[in-house]
Order: structure tokens, then C-alpha cells, then sequence
């Protein structure tokens, strides 16, 4: 009787730890201090929260284009930064795509602190902005999230007229992701769950996910596929940081739903 005691009081113990530590573990917050500078053709967008300021980049279409063109509303992994990405969207813009770089609230130069609540108001934010722009076709607004930002990307799905998007090494929810370290599902403070959106979302998703992930396993990708009718389930030949973005996937899914 002792022993089980003890060892409830140490799973209690371990779950109070994980309850008050979780989102340190869920939004690890790089120094902005290391990071590139902005180029210049990165305009910097300052998007109105009811937390305060959130920064976004916007990357025009390389050359004249005629016309409202098609954008690329980006959101990043949970360890990186908006000024890691403008030079990864270079084919992209080259195809006649604009790209936005959103912030997380609290990382970088944004004010306020990163939670599922503040990300999917700034997320949403920056989508209400980008279809206001004249130079952005409202009806072709892509959301594009990787791993952590997948859950932002699916947000923006169910929540906006959006036709098309694309997850990439994005987990199906976080509760499952936190059942792999001891965590029950009532503790997580931030579910992100992306397969109840993506199963809600009924235009194409290309899902994208490194075979050799052990980060977000591939099954996450497996139970997003799963969810809909209309997603296309492409495995890669790498794990979850050392993906090179696969834009030929990417921009011939793109194409073939109208999308540019």
C-alpha cells in the first residue's frame, strides 16, 4: 500500500510539473539577437492584437505580375523565427507567389506571450490583413504551417474562406503528442488539434512529413490524412529539421487546384 502511494504521489508530483512547465517545452523562444536581418524587400507588417503588436513579413512576387496575386500565409516551427525563412520562399515568389511570414506572439520582436489563444488571434489577424491588401487575390490566401505551425495553419482553415492548404511535419493534436511523455490529455493548456479542423476543412491539404521524423512521428501524419477526403499524404526522405522545402510537391499541388 505504501509503494502505490508513493507512486501516485510521484505521478501527481510529475503531472504538476508538466501542467506549470509545458508551454516553456511547447514554445522554446530563440534569442532574435543571432538572428538575419530583414532584407530589403521584406516589408515588415505590424499586425493589431488585443495583447499588443505582432510582426509579419511580406515577400512580394519576384517580377511584374498582373493583377491581385496568390500568397502563401506562412507559419514557422515552434524553435525558429520569421527571419530564418525569406530565402527558403525564393521559388515560390519565383512562380508568381507572395509570401507572408508570420510571427508567434512573444517571439522575436512581437509583444505578448505564445499560447494557442494569442497564436490563432495573430494568425487570423494576419490572414484579415493580407485580404485586405489589393495586391493579394482574397480567394487564393494559402495557409502553409510547419510542425507547430501546422496547428496555426488549420486555425486559419476552419476559421477563414480559405481553399487550399498545406501541413508540413505537423502533429495531429498536442494532447497526442503529450501522451508520448506521461501526459493525459486534461493537462495540455493548448490542444492545437488539427485533425478536428482538418476533418471540418473541405478543400484539398497537401500534407508533407519526413519518414525518418522522431519529433512528430509519421503516424501524426497518417491521422491527418485520415481525417479528410481530400488531403494528399507525401512522405520524404528525412527527418523533421533537415527537410529541404519540397517545392516541386508543393507548387505542382499548388497548380493543379487552381491555386497559381
Amino acid at each position: 500500500m505504501a509503494i502505490a502511494i508513493v507512486a501516485a504521489l510521484l505521478v501527481l508530483a510529475y503531472w504538476v510539473l508538466l501542467f506549470f512547465t509545458q508551454r516553456s517545452v511547447l514554445f522554446p523562444m530563440p534569442p532574435v539577437t543571432s538572428a538575419p536581418p530583414r532584407p530589403p524587400h521584406a516589408q515588415q507588417i505590424w499586425l493589431t492584437t488585443s495583447f499588443g503588436r505582432v510582426e509579419a513579413w511580406y515577400l512580394p512576387p519576384l517580377g511584374r505580375r498582373a493583377g491581385p496575386t496568390p500568397l502563401l500565409l506562412f507559419t514557422h516551427g515552434n524553435g525558429e523565427l520569421i527571419d530564418y525563412w525569406p530565402e527558403e520562399f525564393e521559388p515560390a515568389r519565383e512562380r508568381g507567389l507572395g509570401v507572408l511570414l508570420v510571427e508567434y506572439p512573444g517571439y522575436g520582436r512581437s509583444e505578448g506571450a505564445p499560447s494557442e489563444r494569442s497564436i490563432t488571434e495573430s494568425t487570423l489577424a494576419a490572414f484579415d490583413w493580407a485580404e485586405q491588401q489589393p495586391h493579394v487575390d482574397q480567394a487564393r490566401i494559402i495557409p502553409y504551417g510547419r510542425s507547430l505551425g501546422g496547428g496555426a495553419a488549420a486555425i486559419v482553415a476552419s476559421a477563414r474562406p480559405v481553399r487550399a492548404m498545406i501541413l508540413e511535419s505537423a502533429f495531429s493534436s498536442v494532447a497526442a503528442f503529450a501522451s508520448g511523455f506521461g501526459a493525459p490529455w486534461f493537462l495540455v493548456r493548448d490542444a492545437f488539434d488539427s485533425v478536428r479542423a482538418v476533418a471540418a476543412f473541405q478543400g484539398p491539404i497537401l500534407i508533407l512529413h519526413g519518414d525518418r521524423d522522431e519529433i512528430v512521428p509519421p503516424h501524426h501524419a497518417r491521422a491527418l490524412a485520415a481525417a479528410s477526403k481530400n488531403a494528399t499524404l507525401t512522405f520524404l526522405p528525412c527527418g523533421h529539421n533537415d527537410c529541404p522545402r519540397p517545392w516541386v510537391e508543393i507548387l505542382a499541388f499548388l497548380a493543379s487546384n487552381g491555386m497559381i
